[in-house]
C-alpha cells in the first residue's frame, strides 16, 4: 500500500530540516567550519583550540574540509530521516533515498565551498542584485548565512520530494 504522499513529504521534510540543522551546527567541527572555504588565493589560518598550534590552509585543505563536512552532514540526514521514517511507519524506497541524499550532498558542497569571489552563492547574489545583503554583517544579521540557509532549505525540499517517490507504509 502506498503511503499518503503529502503526509510522507511533510514528515521527510521535517526530518531532513531538523537533521540539516544538527549536521550543520552540532556535528560540523570547528576546523571544517573555518577551513571549508580556503583556497590558495585566499588561505585560511586555523588555531587548534586544544594545542593552540597555528596552521595555514589552501585549496586542497579547503576542499577536503568541505567534503568532510558534507559527508557528516549527509550522514546525519540519512540517520535522522531513516530512523524517523521507520518510527512513523514509512518505508522509503532505497533508490529514492540515495538520490535525495546525493542531491543534498552535492548542493551542500556547492554552497559551502565559499571561496571569496568565486563561491556559487556569492556569484548568485551578485547576479540577482543581492551583493549588499550577501555582505551584510551588522545589526545582528549575516546575509551570507541567510542566503546559504535558504539555498539549503530549497534543495532539502526538492530532496524530500524525491525521497517521497515510491514510499510505502511499513
Amino acid at each position: 500500500m502506498h503511503a499518503h504522499r503529502p503526509a510522507v513529504f511533510a514528515a521527510l521534510l521535517g526530518l531532513t530540516r531538523a537533521a540539516s540543522a544538527i549536521g550543520d551546527f552540532w556535528v560540523q567541527n570547528d576546523f571544517c567550519a573555518r577551513v571549508k572555504g580556503a583556497s590558495d588565493d585566499h588561505p585560511v589560518s586555523y588555531q587548534d583550540p586544544v594545542t593552540e598550534e597555528k596552521t595555514t590552509h589552501g585549496t586542497a585543505d579547503g576542499r577536503k574540509a568541505c567534503l568532510h563536512h558534507c559527508l557528516t552532514y549527509t550522514a546525519t540526514q540519512a540517520i535522522v530521516a531513516g530512523l524517523g521514517a521507520r518510527a512513523l511507519g514509512i518505508k522509503i524506497h532505497p533508490g529514492a533515498a540515495a538520490a535525495a541524499l546525493a542531491l543534498s550532498f552535492g548542493t551542500h558542497y556547492i554552497a559551502d565551498r565559499r571561496v571569496p569571489g568565486k563561491g556559487v552563492l556569492e556569484k548568485l547574489a551578485a547576479r540577482t542584485g543581492k551583493t549588499n545583503f550577501y555582505r551584510l554583517a551588522d545589526f545582528g544579521m549575516n546575509g551570507a548565512f541567510h542566503l546559504d540557509s535558504t539555498w539549503h532549505h530549497g534543495w532539502e525540499t526538492v530532496a524530500a520530494l524525491i525521497a517521497t517517490t515510491k514510499a510505502t507504509n511499513r
